[in-house]
């Protein structure tokens, strides 16, 4: 058996809170990657440890952190997202078309908001890690994301 290890802890004292609204166009269902876009407000602010939220304020899109290496990854969890809630199912909620209640359950399964750490001024994701903003939606949006960075400035 292995044993775990961590590192020593560190303190740091929030001395800032930046926060930033984030529009995206998105080209329809699909994933888009805010990664470069988190990283620059980081530095953008003097971020140095803290933490970054980010928050969709939609009800039919959403935020997950996922592979970057494989564009196949994010083919098979829009596949997965689909089978879950499909469109050719007689919801009650179809106003907006057969695509908005399906788009609910999907932003429902995934997250709304992400936290992400920041170390040393960088976002501390791993090596095949990007954020992405998953739209749910058929046609076109502009999604709003907002992003706040709470903690100590370099």
């Amino acid at each position: 058996m292995t044993s775990t290890t961590r590192s020593a802890p560190s303190t740091v004292q929030a001395t800032a809170i930046s926060t930033s609204l984030l529009t995206v166009p998105t080209p329809g269902r699909g994933f888009t990657d805010l990664t470069a876009d988190a990283a620059k407000f980081i530095a953008e602010v003097g971020a140095g440890d803290g933490a970054l939220t980010l928050f969709i304020r939609h009800t039919s899109a959403s935020l997950t952190i996922q592979e970057n290496a494989d564009p196949s990854v994010l083919v098979d969890l829009t596949t997965a997202l689909s089978r879950l809630a499909p469109e050719n199912v007689p919801w009650t909620h179809d106003t907006e078309g057969p695509d908005d209640m399906p788009a609910h359950i999907k932003t429902m399964l995934t997250q709304t908001s992400l936290n992400v750490p920041v170390l040393n001024g960088k976002l501390a994701l791993g090596t095949w890690q990007a954020i992405y903003l998953i739209e749910h939606r058929k046609r076109p949006h502009r999604r709003e994301i907002v992003l706040q960075f709470i903690g100590s400035n370099q």
